[in-house]
């Protein structure tokens, strides 16, 4: 961890839960850095404040977390918050861990209706689970929801493969604005959801039998890991997450990640990380893989790809070819910026319009 001390100059920007700082490292320094804080976290710096910084993303030039994160206000600490019930720790053993009422701890009001006393304790009863591996395929799957059922309740899991912090997401943010997500959930390590859960099998419950979600949303934070080798990378959870809605008897739907533009052979058409998550770590029932139908040379691929992956021994997945007329629109109506991996749906649409057809989907299981 590298640490640099500085001293606020102005305020950039913020939204729910996160302000962004311009923050000058040292007399003299010409540009400055933009820094994050999270005001439940610090305290709200203001300018002339002395800052203390993390700058080890910013400094090895990453992208989604290349920024300085306040550590600290030494100056001016923030006061100590209301005591609460909660007792579940998260972040932990970490110098900033906290300590939250998760939806599902002994102290919660909802604890009695995920425990074995509750009649469908353990059981989604069908409730559809879209599950993807990028978290800027979030907008597009509701996008895609919203095309057929603009007024389903869509509760947001978020695990922790990537930012822990769900405040980190602008696209969270303007998206609950927006009220295209009813609420969110964070889980395992990651925190600042609406409500918090142990694990994702407790938080997709709550999302059932709590939140009374029509459909729930499990993917990472911001910021995914990978290091171009065939096991490490963080969307491997995206096929435990179909794992986990199998078992709870929900009907999964996987978000195939493709790219007509990536320059990487093992993310042209469907990624290796979509095939190994879903072809190898799946193992739990059957789960729908829709693709849009084609249009194009591009889309044709992805189909064949798609089937090639459903007809392989361990393969679980059934492919379902989604109609895509009106799903350009939908997704042109976000309310917040549509890209991954540094393209918008101008420059790559398809990885969008993917995103977009399993949120379709996921909206016609509710008429099924």
């Amino acid at each position: 961890m590298q640490w640099r001390e500085g001293i606020v100059e102005r305020e950039l920007s913020r939204w729910p839960g996160a302000v962004e700082y311009a923050v000058r490292l040292a007399p003299g320094d010409p540009e400055g850095v933009r820094a994050l804080a999270y005001p439940a976290i610090v305290g709200e710096p203001r300018p002339g404040d002395r800052v203390l910084l993390n700058v080890s993303a910013l400094f090895r030039g990453l992208g989604t977390g290349g920024l300085a994160l306040v550590v600290a206000v030494p100056d001016r600490l923030p006061t100590d918050p209301a005591p609460a019930d909660g007792h579940i720790v998260k972040a932990r053993y970490t110098p900033q861990q906290q300590m939250f009422l998760a939806i599902d701890e002994q102290d919660s009001p909802h604890h009695a209706a995920l425990t074995g006393r509750f009649p469908a304790a353990g059981d989604l009863q069908g409730l559809p689970v879209v599950v993807a591996d990028l978290h800027s395929a979030l907008p597009a799957v509701v996008a895609g929801i919203r095309a057929d059922a603009p007024s389903a309740r869509v509760v947001y899991l978020m695990t922790d493969g990537g930012a822990l912090p769900l405040a980190f997401s602008r696209a969270v943010a303007g998206l609950r604005s927006a009220g295209w997500l009813h609420s969110t959930v964070t889980v395992g390590q990651a925190f600042g959801g609406d409500h918090e859960a142990v694990t994702l099998h407790s938080g997709l419950l709550a999302a059932r039998w709590v939140l009374d979600a029509d459909i729930a949303v499990v993917i990472q934070g911001p910021g995914n890991v990978g290091t171009g080798t065939p096991w490490g990378f963080s969307g491997v959870a995206a096929g435990e997450a179909l794992n986990a809605a199998g078992i709870l008897h929900g009907r999964g739907v996987a978000t195939l990640r493709v790219s007509d533009s990536d320059p990487r052979d093992r993310h042209r058409g469907i990624s290796h990380h979509s095939s190994t998550a879903y072809g190898r770590v799946a193992v739990a029932g059957r789960f729908a893989m829709p693709v849009p139908l084609p249009s194009n040379e591009f889309q044709e691929l992805v189909l064949r790809q798609a089937q090639e992956l459903m007809s392989e021994p361990s393969g679980l997945a059934i492919v379902e070819v989604v109609p895509q007329d009106g799903l350009l629109t939908a997704l042109r109506s976000s309310p917040v910026r549509l890209s991954t991996m540094g393209r918008g749906v101008e420059v790559d649409p398809e990885p969008f319009l993917a995103a977009a057809a399993a949120g379709r989907y996921a909206a016609r299981l509710l008429d099924a």
